[in-house]
């Protein structure tokens, strides 16, 4: 599992210990100083955690910890103040942790591999559970809608994974643009229909440009499969 840590920390002294010592627990690291930027490459970086210091500059980190919450990523919050109502704020609004400055180093490095195995245990049960599919070298599983290549999990968008079920529930039917956007977007959708090419071609390149999703000329497209494995 490659693991990468996003620090929104904005003092210089605490965010370089932060960084180096990540860095050689083998993470990959990204650092911001502000809550606006710490979201903005949250959402670029996809982390599979996450340190927020409490008191930014711009939106506060409770802020920040109310917007990340709604992903699966794990937050841990760092903050100087010992307030007991900060810490259950912090908890509520979504944070999976909290720190007290000053703090020491391995307790953080600890605390974020705890929460790491946490997530994957979760990920683990979900995947029991879920409904299996194998297309090609592409495992799927629908309930817990998570797709796998060669064990390594393909970061699909819910309307990416929709269209991906769609075709699979579809196979071997050639689907026009319509039929798509009806059954995908809905019918109340009236965007420009070309959505569903766009669509399809990051599918395809999330997917290895598997050759599995053909394109039928004059028509639309088709999930080509033999057997799949339930």
């Amino acid at each position: 599992m490659n693991k990468r840590i996003l620090i929104i920390e904005d003092e210089p002294d605490i965010a370089n210990i932060l960084i180096y010592t990540f860095k050689g627990e083998g993470f990959e690291v990204r650092h911001t100083v502000s809550g606006e930027e710490g979201i903005k490459e949250f959402h670029q970086f996809n982390p599979n955690v996450v340190l927020l210091d409490l008191m930014l500059p711009g939106i506060n980190g409770f802020d920040v910890c109310k917007e990340l919450a709604r992903y699966s990523a794990p937050v841990i919050m760092l903050t100087a103040r010992n307030d007991i109502v900060d810490k259950i704020l912090g908890l509520e609004l979504g944070a999976d942790d909290y720190i007290t400055k000053p703090f020491n180093i391995r307790e953080c490095v600890t605390r974020v591999n705890v929460a790491l195995r946490r997530v994957e245990k979760i990920n683990q049960i979900e995947v029991k559970k879920s409904n299996y599919i194998k297309v090609d070298n592409i495992d799927i599983y629908q309930e817990a809608r998570k797709v796998f290549i060669q064990g390594e999990e393909v970061k699909l968008k819910p309307k990416e994974l929709d269209l991906l079920f769609y075709l699979i529930d579809n196979r071997n039917i050639a689907l026009t643009r319509e039929q798509i956007l009806d059954s995908v977007w809905g019918y109340d959708y009236f965007g420009d229909p070309r959505t569903v090419d766009v669509h399809i071609r990051r599918l395809r390149q999330k997917l290895g440009d598997s050759k599995v999703i053909e394109t039928v000329f004059g028509t639309g497209y088709m999930l080509r499969i033999g057997n799949i494995w339930r």
